[in-house]
């Protein structure tokens, strides 16, 4: 049985509501507000609205708002968002003069009274009954954001190969360049808490379609929990979006935001201090050492490969004990740099110089095992084979590398690790 969208059911919704969301609300406010961005779109618009208003009354059990957001429209979609405002008292309709998808929804959501926010594109290719699954989460405050995937398993999606291939692509090259994890940042059916929209938005840039990239990619790096709901998905054949423009500035919006987020310009580890989830406690094991063994041993398996290949070509041209000594060198200032942003999330440049200086007696260290094993190696067999050679070396990396990882969290990085570091 549906349950009214006022009275008891106000009270209801702030009861399930996280307390910080609850005690922010305003009793009459909705719980949902649904945006739906449009540009020129007087024929889609109108039984949008009303078929996702009539899901709403008949399957949402709390009070909701639809907000149409014209962004610069030049045909009648204004006066089709009046006359549905006008008609509806859950509909309103918002104005902007300058055209872009995510300057519509950055400016409703972070002006919305409502507890969640979500939008959908007009056409409704995703499927209403994914809406309820998709904000459920943000109520009950189990999640940050959520997220409709055409990619998850159990979705179920009809388009066509060329949009499958570009779907696809982009978000393998996603996974590559900024490590999201997440499967598909395109779909146009999102949902956030407002609370979290309040913090993170302020720190999204692009005001076109690669906003919803950056909005996942910003909060994953916070710590943020993304729900994802696999969606039933039909594609639109009238599309109006220009794929190959869009592929451009999303590939734009990636390096910039892989700069962004290099230089340490945005300020996620605030973010991750304001909302961000701890990490679960593990017995016997101190808070944050999982997640840096993880980081260092990544950078450590990239420094390693980069330290052979550069041995390997120096070692044409000079003997082994001077190509050991300037790819281990080369390899620990990088190394050092990649530990102190990636592993123990130092920000900023103070203290860099001094890190480094650290960081080059812990490859003092190194050089001695690596270069005492060489030595030792050249004492038991003469002339020894090149694969003998490397596969030495590698094991004395392997000593070399626990050994820097314990002085780099010990003593490198300590003072400063508990105002700097990720948690």
């Amino acid at each position: 049985m549906r349950l009214s969208p006022s009275g008891d059911l106000g009270r209801m919704s702030l009861e399930t509501l996280p307390a910080h969301a609850a005690s922010a609300a305003r009793i009459d406010a909705p719980v949902l507000d649904v945006v739906v961005p449009v540009y020129n779109e007087e024929i889609d618009l109108e039984p949008c609205v009303r078929r996702l208003r009539a899901y709403l009354l008949g399957q949402f059990p709390y009070r909701f708002r639809i907000t149409v957001a014209d962004n610069a429209s030049t045909d009648s979609t204004a006066e089709v968002a009046h006359r549905l405002a006008d008609e509806f008292p859950e509909v309103r309709r918002v104005r902007l003069d300058q055209k872009g998808r995510g300057r519509a929804l950055k400016h409703v959501w972070l002006h919305s009274d409502a507890a969640v926010l979500a939008y959908m594109d007009v056409d409704l290719s995703t499927d209403l009954g994914a809406l309820l699954p998709l904000v459920a989460p943000l109520i009950s405050g189990h999640s940050d954001l959520a997220i409709g995937s055409r990619l998850a398993p159990g979705s179920r999606v009809v388009r066509g190969v060329k949009r499958e291939f570009i779907s696809r692509s982009y978000n393998l090259i996603l996974r590559g360049t900024l490590a999201a994890r997440f499967s598909d940042a395109q779909c146009g059916f999102k949902a956030i808490r407002s609370d979290v929209a309040a913090r993170l938005l302020p720190m999204v840039e692009d005001t076109g379609w690669f906003f919803d990239t950056e909005m996942l990619v910003l909060a994953e790096r916070a710590g943020l929990r993304i729900h994802e709901v696999p969606v039933d998905w039909v594609d639109d054949p009238d599309s109006r979006v220009d794929i190959v423009a869009t592929a451009i500035a999303d590939l734009k919006g990636i390096a910039r935001l892989t700069r962004a987020l290099a230089s340490g310009r945005l300020p996620v580890a605030a973010l991750r201090d304001q909302l961000g989830r701890n990490p679960l406690p593990v017995a016997g094991v101190p808070a944050g050492l999982a997640g840096q063994l993880i980081r260092f041993a990544g950078i450590g398996v990239a420094s390693t490969l980069a330290y052979l290949s550069l041995y390997a070509l120096l070692r044409l041209g000079v003997g082994p004990l001077w190509a050991n000594f300037v790819a281990l060198l080369l390899t620990a200032v990088a190394n050092t740099a990649a530990n102190r942003r990636l592993t123990f999330g130092v920000r900023g440049n103070d203290g860099v110089f001094r890190h480094q200086v650290q960081g080059l007696l812990v490859f003092a260290i190194g050089l001695g095992l690596t270069s005492g094993s060489l030595t030792v190696l050249d004492a038991v067999t003469v002339q020894p084979a090149k694969s003998v050679e490397l596969a030495v070396l590698v094991l004395a990396n392997l000593l070399a590398t626990a050994a820097r990882f314990l002085m780099l969290r010990v003593w490198v990085f300590r003072s400063r690790r508990g105002v700097h570091t990720r948690r």
